[in-house]
């Protein structure tokens, strides 16, 4: 079931936002591995992961379009070992975060069984534009207001 956010006509071309929010909201919602968001700056955030047990070359970091996706797939190395109580799983996860546009991903480190990413979002400059009217072509100016367009009369 789709709910359509932006009804209003005067939303133009915010499809794009009603898909993200749809996307957002198709995560899943399994809680593993647990995660932190911080604004470390005015423009600079960064997402920790609590991913104990992994290495690097387990852990695989992607931007797909405006998507982070963060995977994690452990190999089971128990050959030879005797568990006794086994509590940290070799589990595979994906967590998946949508960044608005413009956020970069500026790099990643794992420390103590923590991956950190850290991001930018560039504040944008106020941009304003003058926008020139013109005549449509074959208009010619009246003195009144009036335009005369091939022959037909009507109010500027």
């Amino acid at each position: 079931m789709t709910t359509r956010v932006f009804t209003s006509p005067l939303f133009l071309g915010f499809d794009h936002l009603e898909q993200m929010l749809e996307r957002a909201s198709k995560t899943s919602s399994d809680g593993y591995p647990p995660y932190n968001i911080e604004q470390i700056s005015p423009v600079g955030l960064r997402i920790t992961l609590a991913v104990a047990g992994f290495t690097m070359d387990e852990l695989q970091i992607t931007q797909e379009d405006n998507q982070l996706v963060i995977r994690g797939r452990q190999s089971d190395d128990g050959q030879g070992r005797v568990f006794l109580h086994r509590g940290i799983a070799a589990r595979q996860f994906q967590r998946a975060f949508v960044l608005a546009e413009g956020i970069e991903v500026k790099g990643a480190w794992l420390d103590n069984g923590l991956l950190h990413v850290d991001l930018a979002r560039p504040q944008p400059e106020p941009r304003v534009k003058n926008i020139a009217i013109s005549r449509p072509p074959g208009a010619k100016p009246n003195g009144n207001g009036m335009k005369v367009v091939e022959g037909e009369t009507g109010r500027d």
